[in-house]
């Protein structure tokens, strides 16, 4: 695997930008790294179905600390109230938005089951980017501009991403790759990952597009209902992360992926745990309620927590088929009961009129940890 680096001109000044080799030239892993990924590998493929429904539905909303993690590894911060808000909530906006915008991104790759295409990656970039700063013409394509990483200029960046006019070249091979990829699972993933941030190839949002790249991977070819969350095991160790795909670029892939392997396993072992406790406090809610009657609008309410963790008063009058005044009493028996907690999110809703929200604070604190 021989990458090479090609002097462009940036403001009338020479700079050097990095074109991996394609990851059609990539052979054999060494042994140590096959076995590492063999292992991770293990370790995910008994989570590949679930036959509890309530289980695979409170996998899919652990996806929401994913999707919190890879923001954050990008700065992008906000309370996990807000975003599980600002999910629904179309009005909400600043960094709960984007990140909100991180989720419906990833739930567009995990609801796409066909082989990859370029416009699947040029779509869910258009999703992440909904909220985000970036010129429209920029969003869903590829950059049509030098690209760069951790510095004001390219003259004075980490890393200069490779020309523009190579990229689409660079991510035909990726996408062959990905379809028919010539190593296992875990090493796809991470092989994918890392080539797609050395290309580079959006003017922004690269890094959580190269993240929902990996869950894609894992989603399709173990095949994982849900793969568990890598940006928060990422997330734990960003100078492991950033120093791993500095490797894949300069010495080549085998260190980088004994590295990701390890991340993924860790990710999947954690994952499980969480989803225990999860199942524990969700099994705990009735019994939070036993003295209400058998046909109380909250009895009925808690079972749609799980798959609503944000309502307001709509939600819940369409979800109980009840008027606005019986909806709102069982948001708050809910919330006096422990299973919701207010959130006041102004300037929400339509002037003059906002909305009130309950989330389920207690299942979203355990997600975040």
């Amino acid at each position: 695997m021989r990458h090479e680096v090609v002097t462009v001109e940036w403001e009338g000044h020479p700079v050097g930008a990095f074109v991996p080799a394609p990851l059609s030239s990539v052979g054999e892993l060494g042994a140590t790294a096959r076995v590492d990924a063999a292992r991770a590998e293990g370790v995910l493929s008994p989570t590949a179905a679930w036959h509890d429904p309530r289980l695979e539905v409170a996998a899919r909303l652990l996806l929401r600390a994913e999707g919190v993690a890879s923001s954050r590894i990008e700065a992008i911060n906000a309370p996990a109230d807000v975003v599980a808000v600002a999910n629904v909530d179309p009005s909400v906006a600043g960094p709960a938005a984007e990140v909100a915008d991180n989720l419906r991104a990833l739930d567009a790759v995990l609801a796409h089951d066909g082989p990859l295409t370029r416009e699947d990656l040029w779509q869910w970039h258009s999703i992440l980017m909904t909220s985000a700063d970036l010129d429209d013409d920029l969003k869903g394509a590829w950059r049509d501009r030098l690209g760069w990483v951790g510095g004001p200029t390219p003259r004075r960046s980490a890393y200069v991403a490779t020309p523009d006019d190579r990229i689409d070249a660079l991510m035909v091979d990726l996408v062959d790759y990905a379809n028919k990829p010539s190593h296992d699972p875990v090493t796809a993933a991470g092989l994918l990952h890392a080539q797609f941030e050395a290309i580079h190839p959006f003017a922004d949002g690269n890094g959580r597009i190269g993240r929902l790249l990996i869950g894609w991977t894992l989603h399709r070819h173990i095949p994982l209902a849900v793969p568990p969350p890598v940006s928060v095991a990422f997330l734990r160790d960003v100078g492991g992360y950033l120093s791993g795909l500095t490797l894949y670029r300069t010495i080549g892939p085998d260190d980088w992926i004994r590295w990701f392997a390890g991340t993924v396993e860790h990710a999947a072992m954690c994952a499980t745990e969480t989803l225990a406790a999860a199942g524990e406090l969700v099994a705990s809610w009735p019994a939070l309620l036993e003295n209400l009657r058998s046909d109380a609008a909250a009895r009925r309410l808690v079972d749609q927590v799980l798959t609503h963790p944000a309502l307001d008063v709509d939600t819940a009058v369409r979800l109980l088929d009840v008027s606005p005044p019986t909806a709102r009493t069982a948001l708050e028996v809910l919330a006096e009961r422990g299973v919701l907690r207010a959130v006041d999110l102004p300037g929400t809703g339509e002037p003059g009129r906002p909305r009130s929200w309950w989330v389920a604070g207690e299942l979203l604190d355990l997600l975040a940890r």
